[in-house]
């Protein structure tokens, strides 16, 4: 802000996530077999993510954020050390073998094609509706507290065609949705997308009918 910015234009939220006192709960989500133990986990992981954007949209007093949702590779959460493995097999309830293997599933020939961005969250929805519970539960409570008007900005990450994006987004929509109803506060927010791969941009006048705002990045082959 004293060199000039405006505002964040990329909240990475994967790099979030690497503490020592968050990467054990978010090996369990990963490593959870049912949606209650997945939302179980999320659920400690929300109060982190949480206070992270307060203390964001504190500092920026107002300025724009766009928070990017996880695109995470999946392979970095998963313990490696021989130690490690057995804690959190330990911890789990799983064998060592049930650990290993599922560690070893999630190594990806193509991560850019794989188990990424928006495709993470289709497959487990309750990851959206987390990260934006805490996205608006902040803006929400700052917005209160501080007086500032706050907008909040969503990129869904690494959608490949227009059904994807609308999938997520409609998650995001209802979650955001129920949480200003429930505050009984006027808030309006944002749900855009990033233009990140091939697909993506032969498809990107379709996509855009379904996102508030378009990045675009390098194109990832």
């Amino acid at each position: 802000v004293r060199l000039g910015a405006e505002g964040i234009g990329l909240c990475r939220t994967e790099h979030m996530f690497f503490g020592e006192d968050r990467i054990p709960k978010i090996r369990k989500m990963i490593l959870s077999k049912t949606v209650e133990q997945r939302e179980a986990a999320l659920a400690e992981l929300l109060q982190f993510q949480k206070a992270d954007f307060k203390a964001m949209y504190e500092a920026l007093e107002g300025r724009p954020m766009t928070v990017r949702y996880l695109d995470p590779p999946l392979h970095e959460f998963v313990p490696t050390d021989p130690e490690d493995i057995a804690a959190l097999a330990k911890d789990m309830n799983l064998t060592v073998e049930e650990v290993k293997a599922t560690c070893d599933s999630l190594h990806e020939f193509n991560p850019m094609m794989g188990h990424r961005g928006c495709r993470l969250a289709v497959t487990y929805p309750e990851i959206a509706k987390m990260q934006t519970r805490a996205v608006m539960e902040a803006a929400i409570e700052v917005a209160e507290e501080k007086g500032y008007d706050i907008v909040p900005e969503i990129m869904i990450p690494l959608v490949g065609e227009k059904k994807e994006l609308k999938f997520v987004k409609d998650i995001v929509v209802e979650t955001a949705d129920k949480l200003i109803a429930e505050a009984g506060v006027d808030m309006k927010y944002e749900v855009g997308t990033m233009i990140e791969i091939p697909r993506a941009a032969l498809t990107a006048d379709e996509i855009a009918t379904e996102a508030d705002s378009v990045s675009y990045t390098h194109l990832t082959l």
